[in-house]
């Protein structure tokens, strides 16, 4: 009798973990909703007025059609690859005509997983979403947004983020908060189609000089970033493995938990504000310092004391505006800094932990954490996101399908691709001489 009691406690604490687990992902999700909220306001913004509702569209299309590109291969690709090229044994269980993937009460992991990771794969979308705004066709860049979104960075993600990943088991490649497989992919593959894409029409003079196009709200694009910051700790949180009636531990198996996180992400912040301020004085990088700041440490995440973690994302803060400005002499128009700001970052993030962590042990027989191997994860990472990137939309500009006509940006997409204006009152009011007239 008293067998049978322990017995059926047990099974209620599993249930009562079981369901813990999908509530702590169910609020991850949506805590990192706010990040395409923040996504959005910060590319209308930063946009022109003639083109700030285009840039929200395509915003909120791409997470439309990444969430069912994700449903129908996304998820089955990260069961696949692990280990290269080579479909892995059992990847069907991700396929969309898969039990686990509907509606199933014994399955009480498989579709919270699975919405953590879409929205993993929507951010990737919304990062190239900024670099192109004001000249990108929106069929472009949400044919873009799909191939990156539920493709290209769940392949990285199946190769480095999976307990199973080759990168994990031959290198050792520690990337707990995705700065390589979702970051430094996602701001490459933007540099690859920015080079098809080319600058907006006034942004570089005759003569090579660069010329400002300053963002018609300054402030909006500012909350905008807020709002990143703030589903960037729901993106972290599902960053952590919830192990039922277990430890917490990273998704390569060692141990950890909130608490870590909660050191190293908020001195991540308060390092990335203040470098980026120091080095530019300007509101726009300073704000955009807090994001690349959080993704500079976002790699070590786990393993970081707090004074290191403001060191590394103090110096990711600095590195962010100066990488901008290179990239403009270069001729590179990247609109909103993601280039910088995601992928020289995301590259900061896996050297800065290869220095930093040299030596530290991954469990079991895997191999240690190592400089080396995370300078190669980070060259891997490089190349899954920049030759996709130049190479699709190569193939869209051949065809003459990638960029808006000269007329139409010169007019504003929002008058050809938007059937309504973003601030239609102000179109009525008569001039300051008319009004004297």
């Amino acid at each position: 009798m008293e067998a049978e009691a322990i017995s059926g406690l047990q099974s209620q604490v599993e249930l009562l973990g079981s369901i813990s687990m999908e509530i702590y992902y169910w609020w991850c999700t949506a805590i990192m909703v706010l990040i395409h909220a923040g996504f959005l306001a910060y590319e209308m913004g930063a946009s022109r007025v003639k083109n700030s509702l285009a840039a929200g569209v395509k915003n909120i299309l791409a997470l439309a059609y990444v969430i069912a590109a994700f449903y129908f291969f996304g998820w089955w690709i990260y069961g696949a690859f692990p280990g290269g090229f080579t479909i892995a044994e059992g990847a069907s269980i991700g396929a969309p005509w898969s039990e686990s993937m509907g509606p199933n009460i014994d399955d009480k992991g498989t579709g919270i997983f699975w919405a953590a990771f879409t929205l993993f794969g929507a951010t990737t979308a919304s990062i190239l979403s900024g670099a192109l705004i004001e000249r990108v066709r929106l069929s472009a860049y949400v044919i873009l947004a799909v191939i990156l979104g539920a493709g290209v960075w769940i392949l990285a993600g199946a190769w480095g983020w999976h307990p199973d990943g080759w990168m994990l088991h031959q290198l050792g490649y520690h990337d707990i908060g995705a700065a390589g497989v979702v970051h430094t992919v996602a701001g490459f593959f933007a540099l690859g189609v920015l080079i098809n894409l080319g600058p907006r029409v006034g942004k570089f003079g005759p003569n090579g000089e660069i010329n400002a196009i300053p963002p018609h709200n300054l402030p909006m694009s500012l909350i905008g970033l807020m709002l990143i910051i703030v589903g960037f700790f729901g993106f972290l949180g599902g960053c952590i493995i919830f192990n039922v009636g277990g430890d917490w531990t990273t998704i390569y198996g060692n141990p950890t938990n909130l608490s870590a996180f909660g050191f190293t992400t908020l001195m991540g912040f308060s390092g990335g504000v203040i470098g980026a301020y120091a080095i530019s004085r300007e509101p726009f990088w300073m704000m955009s310092g807090a994001l690349g700041g959080i993704i500079s440490v976002a790699a070590g995440l786990d393993v970081y004391h707090p004074g290191v973690a403001f060191i590394v994302a103090f110096l990711g803060g600095c590195l962010i505006p100066i990488a901008g400005r290179m990239l403009e002499k270069a001729g590179i128009d990247d609109a909103v800094g993601a280039v910088s700001v995601h992928g020289i970052a995301g590259v900061w993030s896996l050297i800065a932990s290869g220095i930093f962590l040299h030596g530290y042990p991954n469990v079991g027989d895997l191999p240690d954490v190592t400089f080396v191997g995370q300078i190669t994860g980070a060259v891997v990472m490089i190349l899954v996101g920049f030759i996709p990137g130049y190479g699709i939309s190569l193939l869209l500009k051949s065809a003459g399908l990638l960029r808006v006509p000269p007329e139409v940006e010169q007019i504003g997409i929002d008058a050809v691709e938007i059937p309504t204006t973003a601030y239609p009152e102000s179109r009525n009011v008569p001039s300051a001489g008319a009004r004297e007239s």
